[in-house]
């Protein structure tokens, strides 16, 4: 849970590398000043000062790295060497404290870009693995279940009933929709997870698509209740990839929920946000799960028939990618996933 809290926090601090340097570097120099007025540790105060040119140099780049060094090492000479107050760089003392400061940066920088090369090197690496294994095994499932119902319909043909041959096709076809489904996540996920996920918004009912996505389904589903509020307002999206995404989040409903139960689908609106709730009968998710469901590659359930992980994953990208979120939301049976997507009006 800790590292779920930590990864956001890191990702906020480095997409906003100007906020995070100022509120650094001015903890800093109040922290120093504390220290400084009831310690009168220089030594602490330097360090403390030369600490935070390290904090920014490992969540910034380089630039903000110096400009910290030059910022702390003038700050100490100012604030906290004798003539307090004044500003003389020209001591040698002076001179070396603010050798150091740059070379803290520039060493800090040079060894943070390399952790950051080498962590994206280890996550594409894992990625790679990741798709191996589950290609490796989501794959050949569902195209032995073809090639064994294909060719029991090949070598016993004349001997099969019409219902018989019926239901072999029906079963191929219900796996190849399933092979389908799977690659059709893969590339969407490899695509989000090397940014390379481009499309264009147009107009169009989030009624719709969901119906489209309902019927992308193989069989008819009466088990999906929808529930709408009247005249919801059109949405500026990629319909196809929304039609994705819920397609994505319907088939987990059903995967895991009973057969006799339906799947309750509510559209409405709520402030400047289109709401989609869906919702299953199932057994539910942990709250210590509600986060790691739409990670990539993760199974909620290991040992049943579950998929291969992507599904939420994907919805999650594809929801993120138009500026909505998609959480699941704690109810008191089953489980409940919601897509909000925000409502633009005009063109994009």
């Amino acid at each position: 849970m800790t590292s779920s809290i930590a990864a956001p926090m890191t990702q906020y601090w480095r997409s906003h590398p100007t906020f995070f340097t100022g509120t650094v570097l001015v903890i800093a120099i109040f922290s120093s000043a504390f220290i400084d007025y009831f310690a009168g540790s220089t030594i602490a105060v330097l360090l403390i000062l030369q600490l935070a040119v390290v904090a920014v140099a490992l969540q910034c780049n380089a630039n903000f790295a110096y400009f910290a060094a030059v910022f702390e090492a003038t700050s100490f000479n100012f604030l906290f060497t004798t003539p307090r107050y004044s500003l003389q760089m020209f001591n040698l003392e002076d001179i070396l404290n603010l050798t150091v400061f740059l070379l803290v940066a520039l060493t800090t920088s040079k060894l943070a870009e390399l952790y950051r090369r080498q962590q994206a090197a280890l996550e594409q690496a894992q990625l790679r693995n990741s798709i191996l294994l589950s290609v490796s095994h989501d794959l050949r499932t569902p195209l032995s279940t073809i090639i064994g119902t294909l060719t029991t319909l090949k070598e016993y043909m004349p001997k099969l009933s019409a219902s018989q041959k019926t239901e072999l096709i029906d079963s191929a076809a219900a796996e190849s929709h399933r092979l389908h489904q799977y690659i059709e996540n893969l590339l969407q996920a490899t695509k989000l997870q090397h940014g390379a996920l481009k499309f264009s918004l147009s107009e169009d009912a989030m009624m719709n698509v969901l119906h489209q996505a309902i019927g992308r389904f193989p069989a008819a589903q009466p088990r999906i209740v929808i529930d709408s509020e009247a005249e919801l307002p059109p949405l500026m999206i990629s319909s196809s990839l929304i039609e994705q995404a819920i397609f994505n989040v319907l088939d987990n409903a059903l995967r895991y929920s009973p057969l006799d139960k339906p799947v309750t689908v509510k559209a409405y609106q709520r402030g400047d946000m289109l709401r989609l709730d869906i919702q299953d009968e199932g057994v539910g998710i942990a709250a210590a799960e509600a986060q790691a469901i739409f990670e990539l590659f993760y199974r909620q359930h290991p040992s049943t028939d579950g998929g291969a992980g992507l599904g939420l994953a994907v919805a999650k990208g594809i929801i993120t990618a138009h500026g909505g979120q998609i959480s699941a939301e704690p109810v008191a049976k089953g489980s409940l996933i919601r897509i909000a997507l925000p409502i633009k009006k005009g063109e994009q």
